[in-house]
């Protein structure tokens, strides 16, 4: 109406307000200073990117070398496995059709020197004039495999890796005996092309011609030799192509009972550990990103209480919550960007240098590049860690008012959030663990993990309040620095939060890593040494196991002996349906990989416990029976009365499970994943398996007079000493500690990362405080002390808590996933709580004596 005055209106119009450019403008404009308080945000930020897309680009680039080499990896286009026999002529003149042929024997053997009476466990490989069909066998000498492995002066060559000539004390040109066999050194291996598809080796590898593995008497009728036939199709073949052919074999040849490989699998069991260390490094590399995200919550916090007489300004002139929000929002995300960008170019460099390192330590060669996707996923973890911890502290400026911005100070008030950042903090956190849980792979594993992640984190936090309750309602002390230490520990705006889950989670899988780690070294070389067999003899021939028992019985009087039938087969199907078409559980899946040991007995085994079922009679001659493992059972879903049928020799039988059984696998005795009754594999031909096993451990000399007498008389029978496999696996175990340490330190770095920058963050209290004291007479030695006791209280108990949350994490993973024993191990308890009282204690008084040195008047001046 006119002349009525228009009313200022209460709150400004949508249009009217400021946008995103204003905000991104106040933003960059305020970040001219520097970012001076956020070199620890960056730097947690970027550790844990580069981990995870270093990690993942490093699986990435090694998955890819294998692809590559394919064909020299695998050794041809296809290959076709058979265990116990050779192929028949139809099998045969199928796959001469396919294309060029070569045929390869793979078994394990003792090589020996009788005039020094040295011996050892060797690989042996006996191979035909085509091998091998991709890539090349360079000897050290540069001479062709042809020609090395040619006879001359009565004697077949054999081209050796250099550990079996200084394990035997021999030179290039000297001679040893092969089973029945006297061969000729005449060169040592340089590179061998498909070393990475022959599985894991227990001694080493020796080649030689086919014609000399007949003259070595060591391929008998059951005898543990595996047939490898592999194929070069046609140039231009196309991997759809290659699998069409495998259907088709699986059809022309239904019991054939061979694995087929093709190039495009040329190392399964390689790709799958790699992915399973991908999995567990990425989620290491995780950890070390929730622990930064505590730094990014300091950090955003400490900068906040900085800038709070610029918020006060910027409401006092009528700006909003939300735009000073976004305002600090937007500087966070520059900065988790800076952080990002850095830790992208490290993660992109891992690959390059993993390349190097990891080309003496694995037999495949990492196809380094630049790799999106994986860099993508550390950019995606980056982001949402930076948000979920930044969302709270920026949520809490909303609604400050200028009064208490300015009052902070002293008030210390710590508001919660207005209900939209708490339910946005919430959804980034669970946003978060869903990625880990959907990306990590193995369900249950990253589960647990994030689970755990969530208690512990959760813990930590409950126990930095109970110990500011506890330190509030303390009786005061007469002392003055342990006074001084006690308050300083639950005051507002203490570090306690900040120490205790910044070191905590760190610790925490720390000592959990060094507990699995101590205790299967424990059992390695301890419980299960104790109680293993000292020898293994595998492929004891029908016509010689009375006369190999009486030796046994002569050689080691007073030693046990048992022995078992042994046979190797495949599980083809189960109920009926083929192997190849189950989904086990990643529990079970290894049951129906590749070939297993079998044996029939008529009586249950004496380290066996029936967990359901009943066993068969001794003279059992109806429908043949099988007792299955129970936890392998278990994980296929199989119950008493269903059927398994196994491929043996090329033949497919059907067997009904007729019980369970529990296993000690740990034991190393004699045992199967399936014990068959007798009627099953009747007339059969087939190997047997002794163990013998000294009462008093045995030693060295014994043992290797007993190696020496045996290799003269049963020169076909392959010792395998059971202390060599032990350390052999031990030395394994520790190069993967040793591995998984160097990554879970990382987590350790920012733990100490983050501590660093709480204490620097709470300097600017210490500052106040100390020139307080001083002023009232405090001297130097007596503040250091009140810090040090505050630092020591603070370690002390966040050691414990880690040692227990370790012990807990530690017993589940040995008890429940590994299925064996847990002891606790005082000295990790010790390195733990040393560890936390050096960091704690270290870098508070490193900045503590900063603090101490400033002058008071400008303080004073200044308040």
């Amino acid at each position: 109406m006119q002349g009525t005055k228009a009313r200022p209106s209460a709150a400004p119009s949508p249009r009217s307000r400021p946008g995103l450019g204003l905000a991104m403008r106040f933003a960059l404009r305020e970040m001219r200073g520097g970012l001076k308080g956020f070199y620890v945000f960056i730097a947690c930020i970027a550790l844990g990117v580069a981990a995870i897309s270093g990690v993942a680009s490093v699986s990435r680039a090694l998955v890819e070398g294998i692809s590559a080499e394919g064909t020299t990896i695998l050794g041809g286009d296809m290959s076709f496995r058979l265990i116990h026999r050779q192929a028949d002529a139809d099998e045969q003149a199928f796959l001469d059709g396919l294309g060029q042929v070569s045929r390869i024997a793979t078994l394990r053997a003792m090589a020996r020197v009788p005039d020094t009476g040295e011996q050892t466990l060797v690989e042996l490989k006996a191979v035909d004039g085509a091998f091998p069909l991709y890539g090349t066998m360079e000897l050290a000498s540069g001479a062709a495999l042809a020609d090395a492995l040619a006879l001359r002066d009565g004697h077949h060559g054999a081209v050796v890796e250099p550990e079996l000539l200084v394990r035997l004390g021999l030179a290039v040109g000297d001679t040893f005996r092969l089973g029945r066999a006297e061969l000729a050194i005449t060169d040592t291996i340089a590179t061998e092309p498909d070393r990475l598809s022959d599985g894991v080796n227990f001694g080493p590898r020796i080649t030689i011609s086919d014609a000399a593995l007949e003259e070595t008497g060591l391929v008998q009728p059951g005898s543990l030799v595996r047939w490898i036939y592999r194929i070069r199709l046609p140039q231009g073949t196309t991997t759809d192509e290659i699998a069409t052919l495998e259907e088709e074999a699986k059809a022309a040849f239904p019991r054939a009972g061979w694995r087929i490989q093709s190039r495009a699998e040329a190392a399964p069991g390689l790709q799958r550990n790699i992915g399973r260390l991908a999995q567990f490094l990425t989620l290491v590399g995780l950890t070390a990103l929730v622990v930064g995200g505590v730094g990014v919550a300091n950090a955003v916090r400490s900068y906040l209480d900085a800038k709070r007489p610029v918020i006060a300004t910027l409401r006092c002139v009528g700006a909003e919550g939300g735009f000073v929000f976004r305002v600090y929002l937007m500087q966070i995300a520059v900065l988790a960007s800076v952080g990002i960008v850095i830790g992208l170019v490290l993660g992109a460099l891992i690959p390059l240098a993993a390349a190097g390192a990891l080309a003496g330590i694995l037999p495949v060669h990492a196809v380094a590049g630049i790799y999106p996707a994986e860099l993508g996923l550390g950019a995606l973890y980056g982001g949402l860690t930076a948000l979920a911890f930044a969302l709270w502290p920026l949520g809490r400026a909303h609604d400050v008012a200028p009064r208490l911005l300015f009052r902070d100070d002293v008030s210390g008030e710590a508001k919660r959030p207005r209900p939209a950042y708490v339910i946005a903090t919430v959804a980034t956190v669970t946003l978060l663990a869903g990625l880990a849980v959907v990306l990590a792979g193995d369900l249950r594993i990253s589960l647990t993990y994030v689970g755990a992640t969530l208690v512990v984190f959760a813990l930590l936090a409950l126990i930095a309040r109970l110990i500011m309750a506890l330190a509030r309602r303390a009786p005061r002390p007469r002392g003055t620095e342990l006074r001084l230490a006690i308050g300083n520990i639950h005051r507002p705006g203490a570090l306690t939060p900040s120490v205790v889950l910044s070191l905590g989670l760190g610790l925490s899988l720390l000592v959990t890593l060094a507990l699995i780690d101590g205790n299967l070294r424990r059992e390695l070389g301890q419980s299960i040494a104790a109680q293993a067999p000292s020898f293994f003899f595998l492929d004891v021939q029908q016509n010689e196991r009375e006369a190999f028992d009486a030796l046994l019985a002569r050689e080691a009087p007073g030693a046990s002996i048992d022995g078992a039938p042994m046979l190797r087969g495949r599980i083809a199907a189960v109920n009926g349906v083929p192997a190849d078409q189950l989904t086990p559980s990643e529990g079970g899946a290894w049951v129906l990989r590749g070939d297993r040991g079998i044996t029939y007995a008529a009586q249950k085994p004496e380290n066996a416990v029936l967990t359901e079922g009943t066993w068969w009679p001794a003279d059992h001659s109806g429908t043949p029976l099988v007792s299955f493992e129970a936890d392998a059972g278990a994980d296929l879903g199989l119950k008493v009365g269903d059927t398994v049928t196994v491929n043996v020799l090329g033949r497919e039988i059907t067997a009904e499970i007729a019980n369970f059984r529990r296993v000690e696998w740990e034991s190393l005795a004699i045992n199967f994943v399936m014990v068959f009754s007798p009627n099953t594999f009747a007339g059969a031909p087939h190997t047997h398996l002794r163990t013998l096993t000294y009462p008093d451990g045995g030693s060295d000399e014994r043992e290797f007079a007993l190696l020496k007498t045996l290799s003269s008389e049963f020169p076909t029978v392959t010792a395998v000493r059971v202390k060599d496999a032990i350390e052999q696996v031990n030395d394994l175990v520790a190069q993967l500690a040793w591995a998984i340490r160097a990554a879970a330190s990382i987590t350790l770095v920012a733990s100490v990362l983050v501590l660093a920058g709480a204490l620097a963050a709470g300097h600017r209290h210490r500052t106040y405080d100390a020139v307080i004291l001083k002023t009232l007479g405090a001297t130097r030695a007596r503040l250091i002390a009140a810090f040090a006791l505050e630092y020591t209280i603070l370690g002390l108990v966040t050691a414990a808590f880690a040692v227990g949350a370790g012990t807990l994490a530690a017993s589940f993973v040995l008890t429940r996933v590994m299925d064996t024993g847990f002891t606790f191990l005082p000295a990790t308890a010790v390195g733990a709580a040393v560890a936390a009282l050096v960091l704690t204690v270290g870098l508070g008084l490193i900045g503590t004596w900063r603090v101490l040195g400033r002058k008071p008047a400008p303080v004073l001046r200044n308040l």
